[in-house]
Formats: structure tokens, C-alpha cells, sequence
């Protein structure tokens, strides 16, 4: 509601302005420095005051005087050197929130594509994957909640240097066959992704300790690329399987994919064929005949010696492969995957995965006008890369809109690794951070982390709840605990390294998702203890029309509440124009201590005015859907009770 009208106060300035004087200004809101001066403050006059060469002063005199009424503000008054400050009508704007919000503006025609996951599918998930996947899904609820319209991409490489590792350690290291692998998978005893976790660490080692048996990962790569053979064959088994295990993994956190494209369909349906010779064509790569890089086709200008796009052994790198998937990510490479459906979600939406075998289900994916790609800050290079091929393409708008969505590192606190049952060095427990390594098989993984964060969690609902079903319980207890998880992993901004602490992202008080949804539960509780007394829930529209709605908001501190409460859209707004999440979590929190300050300082239940007693539990309502809304957008669920 609030952002509706800061929208509306905003184009009525910028229309009266352009008839005014001819002027077609963009035309700020901004919150005034104290909560007295009112609800907004337009700086249009400062902004005029060159072009028209008047003082800020009498230009807001001007404007404030002509521009005639606007829905829902009470009065504008100019103060200082030429602000303009707005009052909102009070009663009008809680009437209107009581209405019902008015439907997310914006929204507009452009696609935008959000890359996000990308896990190598060659061993389980960890934690820094779960930041990842986090952060792109939040970003994509966000913009999804201002009208936007998003497709959600999980980019598989299956064909990939990691995947290779782990077939080498499967096919030479253990000899284990096509068929002693599918065997594997079918027992029910071994996590294959966990197995595959060991293997690669395994393998990275003997690679160390062997260097004569790297040529096994190049004849390796070559027979995935090739796509024929015993060899190829096993390194789809294992790709599909462990992402398999990472879907559930990140269903877990709630996060879901429109589709999965796979690096083996951009060979197979010559993508990369398509992108290299467009490369060549336009002189963006060159083949080098000199030094290290002899033999291999590479882009200019990105440093010293290039960047090599495709290896002397022929095999193409990951970013050349990416250049391809960008390309087609805004419809320029006028090819196409095939689709097939891969798994239906709860709701009926079917996530979908390309195949290189002819289909006919009518599925189009790309064709974006806006890219994000949610990669770690430690792949910046590369994706400079990608962009520079865009422009040595000629793509100079589609590179402009290519968006590194970057992150910092995840590692663990020493008290969290104490936690976990992960043994440190005294220097290491020292540290203000632990970092982690999947290539040495330290780390944590995903799904361990989740289960130590619900049984913990399940400790405490359990004892608060000791007569409630186990069951019950545990539903409680997993909610509480992936808001803890998702929480802790939104809250820094995102160029932070996170030392994630299992015990602060658990705790019920401070910044952390377990606070934001005891506030909630909270709100739920004071209406269900009015039903328990054999009271109804009011008919809020019959009992508070504008003129009470305004005599409840003469207090000041009941304002400032409803106003905090209604600038969702205003928070998730400013937060998607940033590119920060963190900024969402931070107004969950602050709603949430709103709400707890409300809860403390009111009589609610017991306040014998009938109409305040009404008001009160209208604006309890209003901050518990308005805190199930916030957590919904930062992937938190409200549980029955903590």
C-alpha cells in the first residue's frame, strides 16, 4: 500500500511538472530525516532549480500549491530550502490497507532468466551450494512479488572436468563397471551422492600423489564429449543420479527450477558448434602457435596471454561452453534444446530437463531480455569472460545485461565445526572462520547440515511440546529450522564472508528466522486465544470505518507501526534494485520487532473500548499477514507454534 502510493504521489508530480515547465524529470521519494516532518518528502524542487534557475524554495512553493489534490495525502507542506513534505490522509490509508493491498506495480514485458545452483554434479551438495541456491531463489520470489515475470534455470555440467574425476575414480581407481555402478544406485544402504563425495576426494588425492595418470581425465573427457562408449555411458549414470540427490536436497529449502539445461545437449545439438564458428567468423577467438598456449584457440584482451577458449587436445573449456549457453539464454544462436519432463512439484508445475532426442512438447525456455547469473565472487573472471565474448560478438546490449549476481564464500565457525563433530587444529579453532574444501572432502554437506539443524530445533519443540504427536513435532521443528538455515545464509549482504554458527542461526531472539516466526506465531496465537474465550474474530469493514481508523492513528506510535508494517512492497522493491536479499531479512526482522514491541506494550485481548479492542486485533491481523508475506518472499514458512 505504501509503495502504491509512493508511486502514485510520484507520477502525479512528474505530470504536473511536465505541464508546468515543460520538464520530463524523474521524480524522487524519499523518507524525511524525522518521522514528525510526515510519511515522505519529494526533493522534485532541488532537482528543477538548475534548469529553471529559481531557488528550490519558491519552485516548491509553486508546486505545492498547484498540483491539486491527491488521493490519500492529507496535506503538503514545503520545509527547509525547498523539500516537500507529504502527510498522508491517516484514517484513509488504514482503510485501504483493511481493503486489502493493492496489486504489486511494475511488472513489465521483458523475460528475466535467473541462473541459479549450478552444483557440479559429481558429489553431494555442501554448504556454500546452499548459499547459492539460497540467494537466487529469494531473488527470484522477490522479483516475482513485484510482477515480474522469471524463469528459473539450474545449469547441469555434466560433461564437465569434476564429473570426469569421478569416473576416473569409478572406472580405473576401483574398476568398477557400467553395471557395478547401476548396482550401487539400486541399493537402498548407500547414499550415492555421499559415495561419489569420497570418490572425488579420493581421486584428487591419487591424482597428487600419481601425476603420470592425469591422461586418464583427458581420455576421459573426450569419451563423455563424444558421448559413445562404456565410459560416457557412466559418467550420465552418475551426473543423473546425484542430480537427482541434489533436487531433493534443495526441495528441502523449498527451492524450485523451471528447467535444467545440460552441458551435454549444448554439444550434442552442436551449440558449442554453432558458438565457435560464429567466434572465428567474427574474430573474437584466434589459434595461438606460440608459448604455453600453442594449439589452443583463444580470446584476446582479457590478459597478458588470453583466455583460453578451446585446449590443444580440442576439448572446449567450461567457459566456452557458457559463451553458448549465454547466447542461447537471449535467443542469439538461433538454435534450440529439446525438452522432456523430469519431475512435477507439489503445485503441478513440471520442472523440465533438455535432451538432444526430438520431442514434441511445445516447451520454449530463453529468450531472455535479462540475465542474472548467481555465481561466487571467486568465478568473477570468468564471467567477465562470457561477457567480453558477447561484445567481440557485437552483443553489446545483451553483455550490458548480463548480471553477475557474485557472493562470497560460506565457511563455518570453530564453535559451529565443535558442533558438526568436525575436529580442528588449535590454530584452526582459533580462526574467526573455518573455510571448507569439497576437492579434500572437508566441508560440510547439505543435508548433514539440515539434520543436525532439525534434530537441534527438535530438541527444544519437543520440550516446550512434549504432549504433542512426534510427528507434529518434526514438521515444526524442519520449518524452524531451514527458516534458521535460509535466514542465517540472506542476513549478510553479499559480498560478506559468512562464518555460518548452527547455535546463533537457531536462536529465538535476535536477527535470526526463528524470531521472525515466533512473532508471527505470536499474532496467530492472540486470535486463536479470542476463539478460545468464545469470541469471534470481528467484521473489521463493519466496525472501523475511515473516521475511526483516524481517531485509533492520532497515536503516533500506532502509525508508526502501521506504517512499518505496510512497506513490503517498498522493502523488496529497494531490495531487488540493490541485488540484495540481505535487505528483505533485515525489514523481516524489524517487522518482527514492530510487532514484538506491539505485543509487549498492549492489552489486546483485554481492552475493554470496544472499538480500540477491535483496532488491536485488526492490526495484529494485518502485521501476521504481513509477516507469513515477508517470510514467504525470503522462503520462510510459519509454523503452527514454537
Amino acid at each position: 500500500m505504501f509503495h502504491s502510493i509512493e508511486k502514485q504521489i510520484s507520477s502525479a508530480f512528474h505530470a504536473h511538472i511536465q505541464v508546468r515547465y515543460g520538464i520530463d524529470l524523474e521524480v524522487a521519494i524519499e523518507q524525511p530525516r524525522q518521522s514528525d516532518f510526515g510519511e515522505m518528502a519529494v526533493p522534485a524542487a532541488f532537482q528543477l532549480a538548475k534548469q529553471l534557475r529559481q531557488a528550490p524554495r519558491k519552485i516548491a512553493g509553486e508546486l505545492a500549491a498547484e498540483i491539486g489534490p491527491i488521493p490519500g495525502v492529507a496535506a503538503l507542506e514545503v520545509a527547509g530550502n525547498g523539500y516537500i513534505n507529504i502527510r498522508l490522509d491517516r484514517g484513509a490509508y488504514a482503510a485501504d490497507l483493511m481493503r486489502g493491498e493493492s496489486p504489486a506495480a511494475g511488472g513489465s514485458a521483458e523475460k528475466i532468466i535467473v541462473e541459479h545452483t549450478n552444483i557440479n554434479p559429481n558429489k553431494a551438495a555442501h554448504i556454500g551450494h546452499l548459499r547459492n541456491a539460497t540467494l537466487g531463489d529469494t531473488f527470484v520470489r522477490m522479483m516475482r512479488a513485484g510482477g515480474q515475470r522469471v524463469e528459473v534455470q539450474n545449469y547441469i555440467d555434466n560433461t564437465g572436468v569434476q564429473v570426469a574425476d569421478v569416473v576416473v575414480g569409478f572406472h580405473y581407481l576401483e574398476k568398477k563397471s557400467l553395471a557395478d555402478v547401476q548396482a550401487l544406485l539400486a541399493d537402498p544402504a548407500v547414499r550415492f551422492d555421499y559415495y561419489c563425495w569420497d570418490l572425488y576426494a579420493h581421486t584428487s588425492s591419487y591424482y597428487k600423489d600419481h601425476p603420470e595418470s592425469l591422461p586418464w581425465r583427458s581420455a576421459t573427457l573426450h569419451a563423455i564429449e563424444a558421448g559413445v562408449g562404456e565410459v560416457a555411458a557412466l559418467a550420465h549414470l552418475v551426473a543423473d543420479a546425484v542430480v537427482k540427490a541434489h533436487l531433493k536436497t534443495m526441495l528441502r529449502l523449498d527451492v524450485e527450477y523451471d528447467v535444467l539445461p545440460r552441458e551435454s545437449e549444448i554439444l550434442h545439438l552442436k551449440f558449442w558448434a554453432s558458438a565457435f564458428e560464429l567466434l572465428k567468423e567474427r574474430k573474437a577467438i584466434y589459434s595461438e602457435t606460440e608459448g604455453k598456449n600453442s594449439g589452443c584457440w583463444v580470446m584476446p584482451g582479457l590478459s597478458e596471454e588470453g583466455k583460453v577458449i578451446v585446449r590443444s587436445d580440442g576439448t572446449v573449456t567450461y567457459v566456452g561452453k557458457d559463451i553458448a549457453y549465454q547466447l542461447w539464454k537471449f535467443g542469439l544462436l538461433g538454435k534450440d534444446f529439446y525438452y522432456r519432463p523430469l519431475q512435477t512439484y507439489a503445485d503441478g508445475r513440471v520442472l523440465w530437463v533438455t535432451t538432444d532426442e526430438p520431442t514434441a512438447t511445445g516447451q520454449q525456455f530463453g529468450h531472455g531480455t535479462r540475465v542474472f547469473n548467481v555465481i561466487d565472487a571467486r568465478q568473477s573472471y570468468l564471467q567477465d569472460v562470457v561477457v567480453a565474448g558477447l561484445r567481440a560478438l557485437g552483443y553489446n546490449e545483451q553483455a550490458d545485461q548480463s548480471i553477475h549476481f557474485n557472493y562470497e564464500m560460506v565457511a563455518l565457525s570453530p564453535r559451529c565445526c565443535a558442533d558438526l563433530g568436525i575436529s580442528l587444529s588449535e590454530e584452526d579453532r582459533k580462526r574467526p572462520y573455518v573455510e571448507v574444501s569439497g576437492r579434500k572432502g572437508l566441508g560440510v554437506k547439505a543435508d548433514d547440515l539440515m539434520d543436525s539443524l532439525i534434530a537441534k530445533a527438535l530438541e527444544e519443540v519437543s520440550s516446550r511440546h512434549p504432549d504433542d504427536a512426534a510427528e507434529k513435532n518434526l514438521r515444526v521443528a524442519t520449518q524452524i529450522a531451514i527458516a534458521a538455515l535460509r535466514y542465517f545464509l540472506l542476513k549478510f549482504t553479499r559480498n560478506t564472508v559468512i562464518a555460518f554458527d548452527l547455535q546463533e542461526a537457531l536462536s529465538f531472539e535476535g536477527e535470526t528466522g526463528p524470531y521472525v516466526q515466533y512473532s508471527a506465531v505470536r499474532a496467530r496465537n492472540i486470535l486463536r486465544k479470542l476463539e478460545e474465550r468464545g469470541e469471534q474474530l470481528p467484521d473489521f469493514g463493519k466496525e472501523l470505518d475511515s473516521a475511526a481508523m483516524a481517531r485509533q492513528l492520532k497515536s503516533e506510535d500506532f502509525w508508526q507501526m502501521l506504517l512499518a508494517a505496510s512497506k513490503v512492497d517498498s522493502a523488496v522493491e529497494s531490495a531487488v534494485h540493490s541485488g540484495e536479499p540481505a535487505h528483505v531479512a533485515r525489514y523481516a526482522f524489524q517487522l518482527a520487532q514492530a510487532y514484538s514491541n506491539f505485543y509487549q506494550k498492549y492489552s489486546i485481548i483485554h481492552e475493554p473500548d470496544r472499538e480500540r479492542k477491535v483496532f488491536l486485533l485488526w492490526m495484529t491481523d494485518f502485521f501476521r499477514a504481513q509477516l507469513e508475506r515477508t517470510g514467504s518472499i525470503l522462503g520462510i514458512q510459519i509454523p503452527e507454534y514454537m
